[in-house]
């Protein structure tokens, strides 16, 4: 069996080679999401318009929301199926398969009744206008079908990597974008549909990515595919998948309440010029995130088997190998900002102003990036296995405990000992990575004996599957 022999490798072949054969897709594929975001906006701006462009970003909260819920379900799942396929339980591989894909529909369902349902009242609740709100309006109501798709493509990408296949799975993903960006000029200038032909764009591509993943789980060749046995809802599969995969949903939806509260406390101190210059360093933050998240996603399957094996030694060896990497990207590029600044900005704007505001911000906030790529190895590390409840509160130390109320504090104290309370919001990020990494330390070795006891936790899968059969 082929396709049994792709899952078998992650417990012989070497860690290294495994960590690059699946971290490679997984880095290029965020990668080439982020290139189409750009593209996208791109197009969007020179076709139809600012006010266009303004009525896109209104509904990018909701679109991360529905993200947030494609990550909940995909990171769930996959990290659940390669604990199971570490313990060569195919058969209960199958039900994650099937009961995900209950909850992809389940989830979808929901989130398009309840969005065409009350369209203008949450577009309006985002910051739409008069003006704004028509465009925002007209790309939601075709696209929200498509984010159905999206969330379905989420989830199936990612079990095809649990399976063994992480080249397959980066090629349907990156095929998607790739068809997006083809399809959004011929929609928006050569069928002249403007802010519409995006969102047809973005539906129909999303659409036939899920279709071709949905194709990978029907191959006869598959040695995990949809069977009847595996559509059978099983509550305890939904809880263990929602437990695993809270941590990156959490994550995804208090980033974007912590941006806007950022956005508010720089507003006060700094004027619109700040927001715009946090814009520009996040801009290059999350580049380098997506390096460190795409790193991680080939971590997971090679950690989740392994854990489920038994296999300590080499649960150990993925751990600090990805670790490492992900420190050495840290490393250069903190390296790059704190010695460059003015030379980044610069990438961004030609404003003499931003460029000022943006040296000491751009060191502020990427001088503690290492420490950054601890905490996401350390969450999704949890993640991987089985871990959920450490995986969450490591994914929201860093903003939602330390960074929201240091926010608030750190302008305060620099304003009251006559600095600039502008610094003071940049002190905060600064503060908020050296804690979150701290706290993420000190989870990490609570849980040292992971490395020693070579049975799963609690929660092991043979104890269910037996009780299943």
């Amino acid at each position: 069996m082929e396709d049994l022999d792709r899952t078998k490798e992650l417990e012989t072949k070497g860690i290294g080679h495994l960590l690059w054969q699946y971290a490679l897709p997984a880095v290029i594929s965020q990668i080439i999401a982020s290139i189409y975001n750009i593209v996208d906006r791109i197009f969007i701006g020179h076709g139809v318009g600012a006010l266009a462009i303004a009525g896109l970003a209104i509904t990018m909260p909701l679109m991360n929301i529905i993200h947030a819920f494609g990550s909940l379900i995909g990171v769930g799942s996959s990290s659940r199926m390669s604990i199971v396929l570490g313990q060569k339980d195919v058969r209960w591989a199958e039900k994650i398969l099937g009961n995900s894909m209950i909850y992809t529909i389940i989830i979808g369902c929901l989130f398009v009744t309840c969005g065409y349902l009350f369209m203008d009242r949450i577009l309006t609740s985002f910051g739409a206008t008069a003006q704004t709100l028509s465009y925002a309006r007209e790309y939601m109501y075709i696209v929200l079908p498509g984010m159905f798709f999206t969330t379905m493509m989420f989830n199936l990408t990612g079990l095809i990597r649990a399976s063994g296949y992480p080249m397959k799975s980066m090629f349907i993903m990156v095929g998607g974008a790739v068809l997006n960006m083809i399809l959004d000029p011929i929609f928006i200038f050569g069928l002249g549909l403007g802010i519409a032909g995006a969102a047809w764009a973005t539906t129909i591509s999303m659409t036939i990515t899920a279709l071709v993943a949905i194709l990978h789980f029907v191959q006869p060749t598959s040695f995990i595919r949809f069977k009847a046995h595996a559509w059978q809802p099983k509550g305890y599969i939904f809880k263990n998948i929602t437990l695993i995969g809270m941590s990156p949903f959490l994550m995804n939806v208090c980033a974007s309440f912590v941006v806007a509260m950022l956005n508010n406390q720089l507003l006060r101190y700094g004027g619109d010029l700040a927001v715009g210059i946090y814009g520009i360093v996040n801009t290059f933050a999350s580049l380098m995130v997506m390096l460190f998240i795409g790193i991680c996603q080939g971590m997971q399957p090679i950690a989740g088997y392994n854990y489920g094996a038994g296999h300590t030694d080499r649960l150990k060896h993925v751990f600090v190998l990805t670790l490492k990497i992900c420190f050495i990207i840290g490393v250069v590029g903190s390296l790059v900002s704190c010695l460059f600044p003015a030379t980044m900005v610069k990438i961004f704007t030609s404003d003499r102003d931003l460029i000022r505001l943006g040296i000491p911000a751009m060191r502020f906030l990427m001088v503690m990036f290492p420490l950054i790529g601890f905490t996401i190895v350390n969450s999704t590390f949890f993640q991987s296995i089985d871990k959920p409840w450490i995986a969450i509160v490591t994914s929201l130390s860093r903003q939602r405990i330390f960074l929201l109320p240091l926010a608030f504090i750190m302008p305060i104290i620099f304003t009251n000992h006559e600095l600039n309370g502008l610094t003071g919001v940049w002190v905060a990020c600064t503060i908020s990575d050296v804690m979150g990494a701290l706290l993420a330390a000190a989870l990490l070795f609570s849980q040292r004996k992971i490395f020693a006891d070579p049975t799963p936790n609690e929660h092991d899968v043979r104890t269910e599957a037996g009780t299943e059969a």
